[in-house]
């Protein structure tokens, strides 16, 4: 057995009760919480911005064009979807184009009234993240030629217009000369996506109700919906796909068409950043604070460790060997802990939250080896680093004066 390991043994015991051993096991505590808390905070940050951002994209697609102009209102200006711009847009990265066109109306029954906006889809559409998303129903089936007067509703319209499957519903519309039109619709599924900002105006519909209403032709839509391969950079297939179409049209990413949402998520990093720093300090501090006791406590055995030859720096490695010992195992604890408590959260969805509020019914996790195991390099090698401070009091110790306190 090598001298430092033997002798660090008996200096570090936590078995023995004195100060130096309450000290350790406080010191041991607080690096096993300060390890999970910053595991939590960042599988749930991950998580949720990972989650709010799949329902974001999902919904809207992670890229829209539409037509370059000033036009501010929901009603959309129509542009030609030909062969022509077909071939500008087949990029490798695109998955899927989705034709559609929004109209705003008024949803009235014998009792309630409420704004909505009319998506019309065709039955090209990608229904998959609405059907994922589906309460109850089925998804319509369109087609070219005929108009259908099915619709998706949403739960929140769907509670507060009193609808449910197979009941018949009016939407008005306002022309361009300002006369009202009905048309009557058939609720044939209810969703529910958990973005009550989409969730409280959409309603999807037969593209060929929106042409009609409009008077569009049979190969106009309102924007274009372009779904990407995975892995694919939005912001990078954006720019490209921003010269391949004509001038006349832009196109924009999800976080163009939804930036609260998206700064809202950016928030969260900093607060993972400050609640990081903060466990660090804490952490960190207790480090500091066990070795200096130690080394203040244990004044005359390295007095006689210096008397019998011993160097700085030998008596330097037996404090820091033990002490990153003790690290170790207070990692160890809190990795174990802080990952099985996102286990638990992660297959059981014990803390719940408020749809409203969070866009998400229970707090979300994700697990990333890579953040895992850059979390734990990264503190271990500033908490080794900050242990290195305390060792400084060993250099002004004088054995002619350290071993009177035996």
């Amino acid at each position: 057995m090598k001298a430092t390991r033997f002798i660090s043994s008996r200096i570090f015991s936590l078995s023995k009760d004195n100060l130096s051993s309450i000290v350790m096991k406080i010191a041991i505590i607080s690096i096993a919480l300060g390890l999970s808390i910053m595991l939590i905070s960042i599988a749930v940050v991950v998580g949720f911005k990972n989650q709010i951002k799949d329902k974001v994209v999902g919904f809207v697609s992670p890229i829209q064009i539409q037509v370059l102009n000033q036009n501010e209102s929901i009603e959309e200006t129509p542009f030609v979807y030909d062969s022509l711009l077909k071939s500008r847009l087949d990029h490798p990265f695109i998955s899927q184009i989705n034709a559609t066109a929004n109209k705003a109306g008024i949803i009235k029954t014998d009792s309630e009234i409420h704004g909505i906006i009319l998506k019309g889809v065709d039955k090209n559409y990608n229904w998959n993240y609405i059907n994922s998303n589906l309460i109850t129903g089925n998804i319509p089936q369109y087609s070219d030629n005929e108009r259908s007067n099915d619709v998706v509703v949403s739960k929140i319209i769907a509670d507060k217009m009193l609808l449910d499957i197979g009941d018949e519903v009016r939407i008005w519309f306002v022309g361009e000369d300002l006369k009202t039109r009905g048309r009557k619709f058939i609720v044939k599924g209810i969703y529910e996506t958990g973005l009550t900002e989409c969730d409280e105006r959409f309603i999807y519909c037969d593209l060929n109700q929106i042409r009609k209403l409009n008077g569009w032709d049979d190969n106009q839509v309102g924007h274009l919906e372009v779904f990407l391969n995975d892995d694919t950079d939005i912001d990078i297939a954006n720019n490209i796909i921003y010269y391949s179409i004509p001038v006349n049209l832009i196109a924009y990413s999800a976080d163009d068409l939804y930036p609260q949402i998206f700064d809202w998520l950016e928030l969260q990093d900093m607060n993972v950043v400050i609640i990081i720093i903060l466990m660090l300090l804490v952490a960190g501090i207790t480090i500091i604070s066990m070795l200096l006791i130690i080394v203040l406590e244990r004044t005359s055995t390295i007095g006689i460790l210096k008397s019998m030859g011993a160097n700085n720096a030998f008596v330097r490695s037996i404090f820091l060997r033990r002490s990153c010992r003790l690290l170790l195992i207070g990692m160890l604890i809190g990795n174990t802990f802080g990952i099985g408590l996102c286990l638990i959260q992660k297959y059981t969805n014990i803390i719940t939250l408020s749809p409203e509020s969070y866009y998400l019914s229970s707090v979300p996790i994700e697990l990333n080896v890579s953040y895992i195991l850059m979390l734990n390099i990264g503190t271990f090698i500033l908490w080794v680093m900050m242990m290195l401070i305390p060792t400084v009091v060993i250099n002004n110790i004088k054995p002619s004066k350290s071993i009177r306190f035996e």
